[in-house]
């Protein structure tokens, strides 16, 4: 196995931190050039298009957190099998993850380019931004073989302790996009089509590069027709990590999809506001997100090579990280909403709507990092049940039912919406932190 790539080595926070910034350099990559079609879109087109983009960004994204998710199983597969020193294994699961999720994506391309009109009228898009998010979603379902050979193959790397490779291919996407959004919006007038277009190329050049650098990758085990042959014994190991990680993720997206239905059934301001700032609250999450992913390999490994102490020491260092992180974006957005928001809209309405909405939505930036880096510590300890349990009853008791009735009684402020988050978040903590100390005492 290479040694440099190796997880139960060294000191822990040094690991770790050095493990989670290329994660996090390649995260703010992806999030960047989101935010740059929602930026390049702005720069010419009004809200109509603006909406467009913001909502099939959302779809979008719900789809590739699902699919990361599938993904972190192989990940955490991988990752122990490296840590025990199990080549064989680490092989035979690369092989298995590849020949599912080449099916998976098919199956899901063409489910998904058929339904997409009733997908855009059952999120409640507003009928002027109608025609533009449904030709935004139907090229970027096209583009999702694109998104699912990336993420599975970024899985492999992380699996193996390797994060900078998957920096390098996101970097790729991101310069081949927004390249391509000036001159498929700014010169040629396009719109959210436009957007969506640049995105899929990108991928796609994205995946190329991937899958060049893949076959010269040197994993420290062989690859050939035996040790790649699928195994179902294997992937069920994969999907009993991998799914309650995507269900816990889709049902998290699922219920940030809730809040942009009521948001559009309020009309375009609104619409276009809740948009701006949940693409703001995803680039703030970068950093606990990068720490979750970052936590369940350093996991992973460790657990499988019998260091059950250092998997919980680099969740403590990843709580602190991202608790501080949190804080600085709470303190800072109820301040200085306008400088961020107001780089995606010169509309006097949405800019205000968007900074009410903003300062109660930040404080789920230092809730979402506690619960992200148990997350990840349950994960990588093969518990993913526990992100899935605590994530559903933050969803059915606060995110949903909370930001409903905050719209139902204050309609005139997106103010009182903004805290559905954050409680669903310290609701997901406290879950967290009780099933972390349960554990703890059934292990001494």
């Amino acid at each position: 196995m290479n040694e440099k790539n190796q997880l139960t080595t060294g000191k822990i926070g040094r690991t770790l931190v050095f493990f989670a910034l290329p994660y996090l350099l390649s995260s703010f990559m992806q999030t960047f050039y989101g935010m740059a079609d929602l930026f390049i879109t702005g720069l010419y087109n009004g809200s109509a298009t603006i909406t467009a983009v913001s909502v099939g960004s959302q779809v979008m994204h719900m789809l590739t957190v699902i699919l990361l998710g599938f993904a972190m199983g192989t990940t955490v597969r991988i990752g122990r099998a490296v840590g025990a020193g199990d080549q064989t294994a680490a092989a035979r699961t690369m092989g298995t993850t590849a020949a599912f999720f080449m099916g998976f994506a098919c199956v899901l391309t063409i489910s998904l380019f058929a339904l997409t009109g009733e997908i855009a009228r059952l999120i409640l898009t507003p009928a002027d931004a109608m025609a533009e998010t449904v030709a935004y979603l139907r090229i970027c379902f096209l583009g999702i073989p694109f998104i699912t050979a990336y993420n599975v193959i970024s899985s492999l790397f992380r699996g193996t302790g390797d994060s900078r490779s998957p920096m390098y291919f996101v970097a790729v996407a991101c310069v081949v996009n927004i390249v391509l959004d000036f001159l498929f919006i700014g010169v040629f007038g396009m719109g959210a089509a436009g957007a969506a277009l640049g995105t899929v190329l990108g991928q796609a050049v994205s995946v190329a590069v991937a899958l060049l650098m893949l076959t010269r990758k040197d994993f420290g085990f062989a690859m050939n027709r035996r040790t790649m042959r699928p195994s179902r014994r294997i992937l069920w190991d994969i999907l009993m990590v991998g799914a309650p990680i995507a269900l816990q993720d889709g049902l998290i997206q699922v219920a940030f999809m809730a809040i942009t239905v009521i948001a559009n059934s309020r009309g375009l301001t609104a619409a276009a506001s809740v948009g701006i700032v949940e693409k703001l609250i995803g680039f703030m999450f970068l950093v606990p997100s990068s720490f979750l992913s970052a936590i369940s390999a350093v996991t992973a490994q460790n657990m499988g090579a019998g260091q059950p102490e250092r998997a919980r020491k680099s969740l403590y260092y990843g709580l602190a990280i991202t608790t501080a992180w949190g804080v600085f974006c709470c303190v800072y957005n109820q301040f200085l909403p306008h400088t961020l928001i107001g780089l995606f809209t010169k509309e006097t309405a949405v800019l205000a709507a968007g900074c009410a909405y903003m300062r109660s939505y930040s404080f789920d930036c230092i809730f979402a990092g506690i619960h992200f880096c148990f997350s990840g510590y349950f994960c990588g300890d093969q518990k993913s049940g526990v992100s899935f349990l605590h994530n559903i009853i933050a969803i059915l008791t606060m995110r949903i039912p909370g930001a409903y009735l905050a719209s139902r009684l204050f309609p005139e402020s997106l103010y009182p919406m903004g805290w559905a988050a954050p409680l669903g978040s310290l609701i997901s903590a406290a879950v967290c932190i009780g099933f972390y100390i349960h554990f703890d005492r059934r292990r001494t």
